[in-house]
């Protein structure tokens, strides 16, 4: 089990600068996002995208923000649980809450803030029959946490955007057999990408299979073979397959938060406006996710509520202890 002052749902910008000042006040944190990667739609998304309206910086990449946000939370040590996702919350009496990933993991905490964005980014799943029987460590996986579990492996990447090409180009060393699948001649992605892919199919180092998608899957209780149907002889093939990887971008939803009993509208968290706390003592929302009058979906209005939410929790967890704040430039910023 982990246990730490405060569980933060969600490892964007906001999520990351809610480390720094709940560690100004003495609290950890500990952040869990389903994403394999610190960052959310910055790191994911648009990694290389100019930001504009961050105070002090004229222009900031996406990632550059990212990269930022981490080295200023450094010092308070923060702990983080990567590519898994919140499935349950319970709150045992007046004291912590307890939450638990679709994985098992357990973490122990004595306030929740969620920070999840647009929501929780799930994959775009193909409409393949089947599909979820193979799912959960049986062949199916819509991301790519641990390349070294695929060596010698043979693989099908479906998709046709930067994500498929990318890993198909570093996977084509790690993997015994694999097998490129797209339903169109021409691919979304960087054309030096698109390049080392068609070299790489040229040189048989892959197999490139394009005007095509993924009709079926097959196996006997785990994945042993992908039937791709192609799109102009309705023709199809089967390619053995240990595993299978569709990639097909990632779409935002509230997913298990919508269970635990928050005051929801049009798919965001009400919150109060003093300190971002939600309906539930203990719980509060920070950034995209939540929604009030006048509410802007703006990273900066976002660091704004990451502050007087930390300022709140604090006192949430030490009622009747009075907390005299203090300038950075005069406290200076201390390690735990």
């Amino acid at each position: 089990m982990i246990s730490t002052d405060i569980a933060i749902i969600g490892a964007g910008p906001v999520g990351l600068f809610a480390i720094f000042e709940a560690g100004l006040l003495k609290m950890r944190c500990h952040l869990i996002d389903y994403l394999p990667q610190v960052g959310g739609q910055l790191s994911e998304i648009y990694p290389k995208k100019p930001i504009y309206d961050i105070p002090g910086y004229p222009t900031v990449l996406a990632q550059e923000l990212i990269d930022n946000l981490m080295e200023q939370a450094k010092p308070f040590h923060p702990g983080f649980t990567l590519g898994e996702r919140i499935e349950g919350l319970e709150k045992r009496g007046e004291g912590d809450f307890v939450l638990t990933t679709n994985m098992g993991t357990i973490i122990e905490a004595k306030v929740v803030v969620i920070a999840g964005g647009l929501g929780c980014f799930e994959p775009r799943k193909p409409a393949v029959a089947g599909l979820e029987q193979f799912e959960n460590g049986r062949g199916v996986n819509y991301m790519i946490l641990d390349p070294e579990k695929y060596r010698g492996q043979k693989m099908v990447i479906a998709g046709g955007g930067d994500s498929a090409l990318d890993w198909t180009i570093f996977l084509a060393d790690v993997v015994d057999e694999l097998t490129l699948v797209h339903r169109s001649e021409s691919f979304r992605g960087a054309p030096d990408s698109v390049n080392k892919v068609m070299e790489l199919a040229e040189s048989g180092r892959i197999n490139l299979v394009l005007n095509s998608n993924l009709n079926s899957v097959n196996g006997n209780g785990k994945l042993e073979s992908v039937e791709l149907i192609h799109n102009k002889s309705l023709e199809t093939t089967t390619v053995a397959a240990d595993h299978l990887i569709p990639l097909f971008g990632l779409s935002p939803k509230l997913g298990p938060i919508e269970q635990w009993n928050l005051n929801i509208s049009k798919s965001a968290i009400e919150v109060n406006t003093d300190d971002y706390s939600t309906n539930i003592p203990g719980i509060y929302a920070i950034g995209d996710i939540n929604t009030y009058t006048n509410k802007l979906k703006l990273i900066l209005c976002g660091f704004h509520e990451a502050a007087l939410m930390s300022h709140s929790a604090y006192q949430y967890m030490n009622p009747g202890i009075k907390y005299t704040m203090k300038y950075t430039t005069v406290n200076g910023v201390s390690e735990f």
